[in-house]
């Protein structure tokens, strides 16, 4: 049974009927609704904390969706479920092809500098200060990507580019 089928909460049924009455009018074709259908769908196991299956609607979408913009999306949360479970390198990957498809999309440019920075973290911890160094480079040039898309949010990140002194300016916009 499709997950729209299941929601049982008022939220969710009423999110899933006004999506699809707008489905129904749009002025699109049937591949786009049926990718529309599955993100959705991933959205909602996603939200579930069911990340198998929600990987399984977002892959489904995939290969339906020609939007770029829509596809960014679909891989931004895939970055998301690889991201919380704790598979960094994957989410990468995710985020990456995210912004190969949208390289305007601040917030996976804001989740690639995270690992980053973590990762970073992880080797100053280990001894590792070169690694780290570069690491934290590397988050700050995403970091900085993310802020000018996005000059009102990030300000954690905006703060520590000031401390650490990897930030020459203080305004993005």
């Amino acid at each position: 049974m499709p997950r729209t089928q299941r929601n049982d909460n008022f939220v969710d049924k009423t999110f899933t009927v006004m999506a699809d009455l707008i489905l129904k009018v749009l002025p699109t074709n049937k591949r786009a609704k049926e990718a529309f259908v599955y993100y959705r769908d991933g959205m909602s196991a996603q939200g579930d904390g069911e990340y198998a299956e929600a990987l399984d609607n977002y892959k489904q979408a995939l290969e339906l969706e020609e939007d770029s913009y829509d596809r960014s999306l679909i891989l931004y949360n895939m970055g998301l479920i690889y991201t919380s479970n704790g598979e960094h390198e994957t989410a990468l990957e995710y985020y990456q092809k995210a912004l190969d498809s949208n390289p305007r999309l601040p917030q996976a440019l804001n989740n690639v500098a995270v690992i980053y920075h973590f990762q970073g973290e992880k080797e100053k911890e280990a001894g590792n200060d070169e690694a780290a160094e570069k690491l934290f480079d590397q988050a700050a040039d995403y970091w900085k990507r993310a802020i000018r898309l996005a000059p009102n949010n990030y300000l954690e990140a905006q703060n520590w580019l000031k401390t650490s002194g990897r930030s020459a300016i203080d305004i993005y916009f």
